[in-house]
């Protein structure tokens, strides 16, 4: 986030504003970093019109687009006038994902802004969302605008997931804490850390228990908190995070994260991607399961062997 930074923020092909607007202005002011505006278009009802001919399309296609310009540019007057530097663009595309893809490619970007669209569970089983296309494709950071108290985040957490018997993760939750201190410091915001852990997942996983209760009646349940514990702290310490912003907290990581985002009022939870069953998983849970169901704007990163 240095001053030569970019942010891109994607817009609906709609002309209709969302507090992902404030919230981008809001950081790139804050980071001193140029805001790229871009609305990716394309209208069903207008794509297919099938009442007249090709030509006629053509210009209504080109008039919509002239117009959603224009509107992208009132937006982005104010911004100008607070000393942010914002560039617009319009694209008509039936595949927003891979133009999307294309853009961040050859306009690298600090980071991707964009409002989470809540989709129902009905409509998220029968097709993938565009934002989760984007959860497993997307090179760079991306922070999905949702439930914003402020336009200027004020209390951020870092979701972190450090213990792991090779230790292959370790570095990636280095950088998920270093990030999230990062956007904290721009922003002047409070930063916590949390590892939200479920002793009755990793005993399946790591020491081959059938079930939970075998694992909680034996000496290993103590063994295992221990490790993580001592793992936690030490990723805390070394990171600079004070005792007092460390909280270690058990149960399911989706839902000890939404509670204490809600109990708090959380601006922006920081948690990592990685790749593990097509890419599936975030460091702690699901990615449906974290992205739909947190009370608070989210900032996703992946490790950095797969940007």
């Amino acid at each position: 986030m240095s001053d030569q930074s970019r942010f891109m923020l994607v817009v609906p092909p709609l002309m209709e504003n969302s507090p992902a607007f404030d919230r981008a202005a809001a950081l790139a002011k804050a980071a001193d970093a140029a805001l790229h505006i871009v609305a990716f278009d394309y209208l069903e009802g207008l794509a297919t019109a099938g009442l007249v001919n090709e030509q006629a399309l053509e210009q209504m296609r080109i008039g919509y687009v002239e117009r959603h310009g224009q509107w992208l540019e009132d937006q982005a007057r104010p911004l100008r006038r607070i000393g942010v530097h914002v560039t617009t663009e319009v694209v008509w595309v039936n595949d927003p994902l891979q133009e999307i893809l294309i853009h961040l490619k050859e306009q690298p970007m600090a980071v991707l802004i964009k409002a989470l669209e809540h989709e129902s569970l009905l409509s998220r089983l029968m097709f993938t969302p565009l934002d989760v296309h984007l959860l497993r494709e997307c090179p760079v950071p991306l922070h999905f605008v949702s439930h914003m108290h402020h336009a200027l985040p004020r209390k951020i957490i870092a979701a972190v997931d450090p213990f792991h018997r090779d230790g292959q993760y370790k570095d990636f939750n280095d950088t998920i804490v270093q990030e999230a201190a990062k956007l904290a410091s721009i922003c002047h915001a409070e930063l916590d850390v949390i590892y939200a852990h479920d002793l009755s997942a990793i005993s399946a996983d790591e020491f081959g228990f059938e079930n939970g209760a075998s694992f909680f009646s034996s000496s290993k349940a103590r063994t295992l908190f221990d490790a993580q514990a001592d793992a936690f702290h030490e990723l805390a310490e070394r990171n600079g995070i004070p005792p007092e912003r460390q909280h270690m907290i058990m149960g399911n990581p989706a839902k000890v994260l939404a509670s204490y985002a809600r109990a708090y009022e959380t601006d922006v939870i920081v948690m990592g991607r990685i790749g593990h069953r097509a890419m599936d998983r975030l460091i702690g849970s699901t990615v449906e399961h974290l992205l739909y169901k947190m009370p608070c704007s989210v900032w996703v990163i992946s490790p950095q062997e797969l940007i």
